[in-house]
Formats: structure tokens, C-alpha cells, sequence
């Protein structure tokens, strides 16, 4: 069987809705709360982008997390982390942060600037239980050290997390083993890239800049720009065919397969968890 029959076809379409968080900042969330089962272990995506500073000029002000991973991806802006653990960081053009909740911490994103463009993405990435109250942790990833690579039809891949092509990600995780690749396809018209695929994982793609095609033999599916395209769990492998000039980030991972129960900014398995964790955030137990 060719490598683009087995690969994987479109199940669905899906548009962002266009909300508020934090202190007001405009995003879209494209990942919602009812995608989450479909695709565990993600939780959450939400893109952001604006050259409208009163868009994102408030920011997200000090707020608690428990029981996941925020993975937020810069492509434009500059934003500072602080948490209390102690941490703190400036995140800005092409770089990732990666935090690790765990049992529990505060923190707040605020921008650093007062003009201009600020872009990116934040994925919420589940944690398994035996893991959820682990100890808080925090990496900033500067743009330098996210591997990259140029794919055939000259490609560019940045590596965030698992592996393409046999170039390790700047993060490696177990029991969810995620992949997080953002592709920049070149200036010209059906540039293909290729990634393998686990079988068992779940995956999806956003598209934002341009266009492009999930391949499947002679079959086609167009995604436009910004929207999500989940793919189905049939094949190994994801065959991508763009438009001049496209960008998209793909994401794939290995399902928990744990009840999710969910209250804002805490995630846990079950609802004493939660309940015992809005109580911990009263007490003042997580920082």
C-alpha cells in the first residue's frame, strides 16, 4: 500500500469561535470543551492574533492552574510569564512555554508592548493521574533552540515537541508522547509534506496563513485558512498540499483514555478532585 493511501483522511471541519479571556484579551478557541474526548490528550487550543493593541493589551492577569500543561507558542509579540514558584520569563518572537501545572501554581501572562503584532497559540495538554498533582515545572524555549528542518519541496518544519523526519523536538514527552509541528511551506503551489503518525494517536491540523490539502490517494479535502481540520484515526502517516506561502501547525498525541472533569482553569479525573482543588485555590495552597 503507498505511503499516501495509508494516510489519514479528514473526519471533520472546524471553525473557531471567537471569545474573550483573561483581562479581555480577543482570541479564538478552536479546541473546545467538546472536542476534548475526540481528541485526547489536548484539552484546549486557542489562537490569538492582533495588531489592535487594545485586542490583547490587558493580558492574563494572575490566575491558578492544576492537573495539565499549557504549551504557548509565540509567532509574534513578546509576553511575560511569571508564576509563583518563583518562576519568570519573557516570552517573544518563534519561542514556546512550556509549564507544567501539577498540583498547582498561579501565575499571570502579560504582554510587553504597547503596539504592533502579537500572534501565537495556546494548547492545553492533559495530564495522566498518576501525574496530576506532580511537582509545578516551567521551560522557557528561546526561538533558537526549537530544532528545525527543510522537508522535501522545501518545507520548513519547527520541531516543538515529539519527532519528524528523525529531528528530536525540543520537548519529549511519556504516556502522551505529543507531536507539535509548525510547517512554513515555500512560495510556491503544491509543496506536499509528509509526517508519520502513530496509530494510536489522535491529531489534528490548523491552517494560519493560506491554505491547504489533506491527501489521501485521489481523494482531497480543502482546509481553508483558519480552520481545523481533525483527521480521522485510519493510516500512519498525515500527506499535506499546500498553497504558496501556507503555514499550519499539525499536533498529534497518545489518548489518556481517563475521565476528564473540568472546572476553568483545573483539571482533574473526577469531581471530588475538582471540588478539593477550588478549595486548595481558596486556602491559598497553590502559591
Amino acid at each position: 500500500m503507498s505511503p499516501i493511501t495509508h494516510s489519514r483522511r479528514v473526519e471533520r471541519l472546524v471553525q473557531g469561535q471567537d471569545t474573550q479571556d483573561g483581562a479581555g484579551v480577543r482570541l479564538t478557541r478552536v479546541l473546545t470543551h467538546d472536542l476534548q474526548a475526540r481528541l485526547d490528550p489536548f484539552l484546549m487550543l486557542d489562537a490569538f492574533g492582533s495588531d489592535k493593541p487594545d485586542d490583547y493589551i490587558a493580558g492574563f492577569p494572575n490566575h491558578p492552574h492544576r492537573g495539565f500543561e499549557t504549551v504557548t507558542y509565540m509567532i509574534a509579540g513578546r509576553m511575560r510569564h511569571k508564576d509563583s514558584a518563583g518562576n519568570e520569563g519573557l516570552l517573544q518572537n518563534g519561542g514556546v512555554q512550556w509549564m507544567t501545572a501539577g498540583r498547582g501554581l498561579i501565575h499571570s501572562e502579560m504582554p510587553e508592548q504597547e503596539e504592533g503584532a502579537m500572534e501565537g497559540f495556546q494548547l492545553w495538554l492533559n495530564l495522566p493521574a498518576k501525574n496530576k498533582l506532580c511537582e509545578p515545572g516551567y521551560r522557557d524555549i528561546q526561538s533558537q533552540d526549537i530544532p528545525e528542518f527543510t522537508a522535501a519541496d522545501g518545507v520548513g518544519v519547527r520541531v516543538i515537541a515529539g519527532e519528524s523526519h528523525g529531528v528530536a523536538g525540543a520537548v519529549q514527552r511519556d504516556d502522551t508522547h505529543p507531536i507539535f509541528l509548525d510547517l512554513h511551506f515555500p512560495n510556491t503551489h503544491n509543496s506536499v509534506f509528509e509526517q508519520t503518525l502513530p496509530a494510536t494517536h489522535n491529531a489534528f491540523v490548523y491552517v494560519y496563513r493560506g491554505g491547504l490539502e489533506v491527501m489521501h490517494g485521489d481523494e482531497t479535502t480543502t482546509v481553508p485558512v483558519q480552520r481545523m481540520a481533525v483527521l480521522r484515526n485510519e493510516g500512519t502517516r498525515a500527506v499535506l498540499r499546500a498553497e504558496a506561502n501556507t503555514r499550519a501547525i499539525l499536533i498529534a498525541g497518545h489518548p489518556l483514555g481517563e475521565p476528564i472533569a473540568q472546572h476553568g482553569p483545573f483539571v482533574m479525573n473526577t469531581r471530588e478532585e475538582l471540588v478539593q482543588a477550588v478549595d486548595d485555590f481558596r486556602a491559598g495552597l497553590m502559591g
